[in-house]
């Protein structure tokens, strides 16, 4: 399969069919804790949409019609969650990137799964304004399908830090409030120990006062999804970073939870 991919996803709570338009393992970001090897600096490349077509169909086929589930997904994990566009890069870059959410959602659309199943973009939201994503948004919006936005960290030095890119957070924030506006949309949030030592709490209050600055502008979020490390980073960092635990991350999801965001924490 060189474009779909079954993974166990902690935080979608069962089996999820990711869709990745990154085979090139190219990314605009460079997140410290990225588990792509190989990473390089791009873009998505064009896709093969009849490829995608059959491999989806094939996995489709996998799960609903044969064992795959029993033989392959521990048990509390054995249901189909979601399609997840999630890959080795920013699958927003790709310039297929509304053709092959037509496309999925027209295959999940054939076995009626639509609205039984999440349809979710995993976005660093850097092409959330251009008009070809802003179409797909609006296709994922109808079918009711999310938006999961990243969001790490609260000032351009440490947004730099880990995410690998001089992004001024207001300019962030106007990405989070045009997704929002056109699909319903999650914030996603990794934090995890550097050196040993977890988020110093000057870094956590600007992280907060950010999302209260996305609120206060208007933003309708879905909420946020906090959590850590789950794999081993494979950049030259990894050594450098360890994950927290729900003892660390509940005193921030409360934080956040007082602004009115719905937090789901996982770890």
């Amino acid at each position: 399969m060189r474009y779909v991919y079954p993974v166990v996803s902690r935080r979608a709570g069962g089996l999820s069919l990711g869709v990745n338009l990154n085979p090139n393992a190219a990314c605009n970001w460079r997140c410290v804790y990225c588990q792509v090897p190989g990473l390089s600096r791009g873009v998505g490349p064009a896709i093969d949409l009849a490829r995608l077509g059959q491999e989806l169909d094939r996995m489709l086929a996998a799960v609903l019609d044969g064992d795959f589930l029993e033989r392959a997904v521990p048990a509390p994990y054995r249901r189909l969650a979601d399609v997840a566009f999630s890959g080795d890069g920013e699958p927003t870059s790709s310039p297929d990137f509304d053709a092959a959410v037509a496309l999925v959602l027209d295959r999940l659309g054939a076995r009626a799964l639509l609205g039984r199943i999440s349809v979710v973009v995993i976005t660093n939201g850097s092409f959330v304004r251009k008009p070809r994503v802003a179409a797909a948004l609006a296709r994922l919006a109808a079918a009711d399908g999310e938006v999961w936005f990243k969001l790490d960290a609260g000032t351009r030095e440490e947004i730099a830090r880990t995410n690998g890119v001089p992004l001024d957070p207001d300019t962030h924030v106007r990405r989070l409030l045009h997704a929002a506006a056109r699909c319903r949309t999650w914030v996603q949030t990794c934090l995890f120990a550097r050196d040993g030592a977890p988020p110093n709490p000057a870094a956590l209050d600007r992280y907060v006062a950010l999302l209260e600055r996305a609120l206060a502008r208007g933003a309708a979020l879905a909420g946020v999804h906090l959590y850590t490390l789950a794999r081993p980073s494979r950049q030259p960092e990894a050594e450098r970073l360890t994950a927290l635990g729900v003892a660390d991350l509940e005193p921030i999801a409360a934080r956040l939870r007082a602004l009115g965001l719905v937090v789901r924490v996982s770890v």
